[in-house]
C-alpha cells in the first residue's frame, strides 16, 4: 500500500524470516560464525538461544543458505511431540522410508541409523535443527541425546542444533539432563540490539527494500529503539505501522510522533511497550515509586544488619592461629573468638618465650546474600555497579557522560556480557558485575571482587562482604559482565580460514601458556591444528569449547599473559 509512496520495491519491515534482510550486528555475526563453523564439525550439539523476536529463525535461514551442497538438513518446527513422533518427523524430513512399526523406538532408530550411514558413505553430512527446543519433553530431550550415539569409529553421524528461548538454558541446567548439557559443544545467546545497532538495522532494511532518501528521522529511529527495547521483531511491527501512518497522513518522513502513535496501536491502549516507563509523563511517578522502594529496602536491610551485629567483645590475649571462617545463619550472631589461655597454663620456655606476641586475626564473616542485597539496594543498580567496577580499574565513571560501555571504549576497554559459570569467571581472572536476583525475581547488580572454593567477595561501592558460594549461586543465573582490554585489533572471532598477523600472535600466545609450539609457528592462517589447540585451551579453562577464538577466549588468554597493572579477581582460600 505505502511502498510506491516511499519509492520502495517491497515492504521493508515484514516479520517473515527473509535472509536478505538479516542485519549482522556484532552479536549476530559472531553467532552465525559459530553456527557455520559448528555444522562443519562432526557431532555434538550447538545451542542458540535468545528472547522472542531477536532473530534466531532468520539467522538459521541464513545458515541454511550457506551449508554445502553435500548436506542434508532436517528441520523440526513442532516440539510438542512424543519420542516416536519426533523420530518419525526426522525420518520424513530426510526422506527415509518409515518402518512398519512406527511406534517402535528401536525400529525408528535403526531406520535413521541406516540412513545416516548411507549419507556418510556417500560423503554427505546430516544436520538436525530443532526450533522452540525449550518446549521439548524431557523424554524427547533424552532421545535427542541418544541420537548423538549414532557414529562411526571416527565421527558422529548427526549434527544437532537446538534453538530456543532463554528457558532452554534453564531446561538443560537440570540435573537429570546433565548428560545432554555436557555434549553441547557450542552455546550462543542473542541479545536485543543496542541503540546504535537499531539505527543501522532500520537503515539496512530500508536499503534492501530500495529506499534512496531518508524515510525515518534519526529521532524516530531512537524512539523505535526506546519503545521496542531493541527487539528486531517489535522494531519491524512498529516501523511497519509507522510507515502506514505516514502514508495515510501524506508525510514523506516518519517522525517520533508517528512512531509513538504506531506503538499505541500495536501495544493497544492499555498495554505499553518495553520502554514505556521512560516516557516523560511516567518518569515522576516511577521515580517516586523507586525511591520509596529503595528507602524501605535500605531501612529494612540496615535494621537486619544492626540486629545481628556481634556485640563488642572484651580484649583477648594474643592468638597464635586464626579461627576458621564463621558462617552467620539468619537469626544468629558469630561466637566471639576466645584465645585467652587457661589461668594455670605453664608459661612458655625456650626461644619461643621471647618471640613477640602475634595479633589476633579476625575471621571473615560470611553474610547471607538476600539481606545484603536489601541493605545495599541503592548501590546495586547498573550505574552504581559500573562505578564500582570502574573504580577497581582506577577510572572515573560519569553517569551523565554516556552509556557505560561507551565510556569503557573511550578508555580502550570493551564490555563483554556473558552467560556462564563461576569457573569461567575464575579463568577470566578479572572482577565482574554479576546480576543477582532476590526471591521475587528482582535484579540487583553487584561486583564480584574475589572468588574461592567455598566463598566469594561481593563489593558494593567501597564496601566488601564475603558470602558463601552455594548461597551466591542460589541468587545467580549465570549472567555477568566483564571489562577487558583487547589484545588484538580484530573485532570478530578467529575461525578456520582467518588470515593475518593476529593469527601469528594467537599461535605465539597459546605456545607460551600451553608450553608447546603451535606448528607452523610462522603461519598466519587459522588452520585445523590451531583450532584444536584453541579447543584444548578452552577445555582446560572451563570455557565454551567451540574451537573459535572469540572474546571470551581472548580475554582469558590476555589475563594469563600478564598486564599486572590491571585489576585481578582476588583468590580466596
Amino acid at each position: 500500500m505505502y511502498t510506491s509512496f516511499f519509492g520502495l520495491t517491497e515492504k521493508p519491515f515484514s516479520i517473515t524470516p527473509d535472509p536478505r534482510y538479516l542485519y549482522l550486528s556484532e552479536r549476530h555475526a559472531e553467532a552465525l560464525a559459530h553456527l557455520i563453523y559448528g555444522v562443519k564439525e562432526s557431532g555434538g550439539f550447538i545451542q542458540l538461544t535468545g528472547e522472542v523476536g531477536t532473530g534466531k529463525t532468520t539467522l538459521v535461514r541464513s545458515l541454511l543458505e550457506q551449508v554445502p551442497e553435500s548436506t542434508d538438513v532436517a528441520v523440526v518446527l513442532n516440539p510438542q511431540l512424543s519420542r516416536s513422533e519426533f523420530l518419525c518427523a526426522i525420518c520424513e524430513e530426510l526422506n527415509l522410508p518409515l518402518p512398519v512399526q512406527t511406534s517402535s523406538i528401536k525400529a525408528l532408530t535403526d531406520t535413521l541409523n541406516q540412513g545416516l550411514l548411507r549419507n556418510h558413505g556417500a560423503g554427505r553430512r546430516t544436520i538436525l535443527i530443532v526450533d522452540e527446543a525449550q518446549n521439548l519433553r524431557v523424554e524427547v530431550l533424552e532421545q535427542v541425546r541418544l541420537l548423538t550415539n549414532l557414529e562411526t569409529a571416527k565421527q558422529k553421524l548427526l549434527q544437532i542444533i537446538l534453538i530456543g528461548q532463554p528457558e532452554l538454558r534453564e531446561v538443560l541446567a537440570r540435573n537429570d539432563l546433565r548428560q545432554l548439557a555436557q555434549r553441547v559443544t557450542g552455546r550462543y545467546h542473542l541479545e536485543p540490539l543496542t541503540p546504535e545497532e537499531t539505527l543501522a538495522y532500520v537503515d539496512h532494511r530500508l536499503r534492501v527494500a530500495g529506499a534512496v532518501g531518508t524515510i525515518f528521522t534519526v529521532a524516530a529511529k531512537r524512539e523505535l529503539h526506546r519503545i521496542s527495547g531493541g527487539v528486531p521483531r517489535m522494531i519491524n511491527v512498529v516501523a511497519d505501522r509507522a510507515l502506514l501512518g505516514a502514508y495515510t497522513t501524506e508525510q514523506t518522513q516518519v517522525t517520533p510522533e508517528l512512531v509513538r502513535a504506531a506503538a499505541a496501536e500495536v501495544y493497544g491502549p492499555g498495554v505499553r511497550g518495553p520502554g514505556w516507563w521512560r516516557q516523560p509523563r511516567h518518569v515522576a511517578a516511577v521515580a517516586g515509586l523507586v525511591a520509596g522502594v529503595l528507602l524501605l529496602s535500605t531501612w529494612a536491610g540496615m535494621t537486619w544488619m544492626r540486629s545481628r551485629a556481634p556485640a563488642a567483645a572484651p580484649a583477648a590475649a594474643p592468638a597464635t592461629a586464626a579461627p576458621p571462617p564463621v558462617t552467620v545463619p539468619p537469626g544468629d550472631t558469630p561466637p566471639p573468638a576466645d584465645a585467652t589461655p587457661a589461668p594455670d597454663a605453664a608459661p612458655p620456655s625456650g626461644p619461643a618465650a621471647v618471640a613477640p606476641p602475634q595479633p589476633a586475626v579476625a575471621a571473615p564473616v560470611i553474610v547471607p546474600v538476600a539481606p545484603l542485597l536489601l541493605e545495599y539496594a541503592d548501590l546495586a543498580g547498573t550505574d552504581a555497579a559500573f562505578a564500582t567496577l570502574f573504580d577497581l580499574w582506577g577510572l572515573d565513571y560519569g553517569q551523565a557522560t554516556g552509556r557505560p560501555c561507551e565510556q569503557a571504549a573511550a578508555r580502550n576497554l570493551q564490555c563483554l556480557y556473558q552467560q556462564g559459570s563461576l569457573e569461567q569467571v575464575q579463568a577470566l581472572g578479572r572482577p565482574v558485575i554479576l546480576t543477582l536476583r532476590d526471591a521475587g525475581g528482582n535484579p540487583y547488580q553487584a561486583v564480584l571482587a574475589g572468588l574461592g572454593p567455598a566463598a566469594a567477595t561481593l563489593r558494593f561501592g567501597a564496601t566488601e562482604h564475603q558470602v558463601a558460594l552455594n548461597d551466591l549461586q542460589n541468587h545467580w543465573s549465570g549472567e555477568y559482565l566483564l571489562l577487558w582490554r583487547p589484545v588484538t585489533t580484530r573485532q570478530k572471532p578467529f575461525m578456520p580460514g582467518t588470515k593475518g598477523p593476529d593469527v601469528r600472535w594467537l599461535r605465539q600466545s597459546l605456545a607460551a601458556v600451553q608450553g608447546a609450539p603451535v606448528e607452523p609457528m610462522a603461519s598466519d592462517v587459522y588452520d585445523d591444528a590451531l583450532a584444536n589447540r584453541v579447543r584444548d585451551y578452552q577445555r582446560d579453562r572451563g570455557l565454551p569449547v567451540d574451537g573459535l577464538a572469540g572474546q571470551v577466549t581472548l580475554a582469558a588468554l590476555g589475563n594469563e599473559l600478564g598486564d599486572d597493572d590491571l585489576p585481578r579477581l582476588q583468590r580466596l582460600n
